[in-house]
């Protein structure tokens, strides 16, 4: 299986921080999913047509199954990553945050601020995801299973 990791970070993008979201993407799917994995990476920049872009360049180009996104859903002027993916894909999931966001909210109220949002391009399932490390394993806890159910009906 091809899977797209797409972290949208400036610091990353530039090389001033490493990519501990990626990393921690590859740690947690390879536990999810089990099988023969193969991650194809891009690091871009909090920048609207840059995401959507490089979603597109890993569903349709690269043949990814999955794309998972780190960073970019927050409330800050910068962060556009949802505006960018609603850019490209063909049907929406809003299910996927709106479990993150009810079960997040279960320990901190600040989880409505988290703008994730998911949906299928072509023959892809493309999730957005928190930027953090801990955000990211506790999302990929909670929607693992749907994530696995979704890109097993979909290829």
């Amino acid at each position: 299986m091809r899977i797209g990791r797409l972290t949208i970070s400036d610091s990353a993008f530039s090389g001033r921080t490493p990519d501990l979201s990626g990393i921690e993407i590859e740690k947690q799917l390879v536990e999810l999913l089990g099988e023969d994995i193969k991650f194809v990476t891009r690091i871009v920049r909090h920048d609207r047509n840059r995401i959507a872009d490089a979603i597109r360049s890993l569903v349709d180009d690269d043949r990814c199954t999955l794309v998972l996104t780190a960073g970019g859903t927050g409330p800050l002027r910068r962060d556009v990553t949802p505006e960018a993916t609603r850019l490209v894909i063909e049907k929406e999931l809003p299910g996927f945050g709106e479990i993150l966001r009810m079960k997040y909210y279960e320990t901190t109220k600040t989880a409505v601020l988290l703008r994730v949002t998911a949906g299928i391009r072509s023959h892809a399932l493309i999730v957005n995801l928190p930027g953090t490390p801990d955000g990211l394993r506790s999302s990929l806890e909670i929607l693992g299973p749907a994530i696995y159910e979704c890109v097993v009906h979909i290829r």
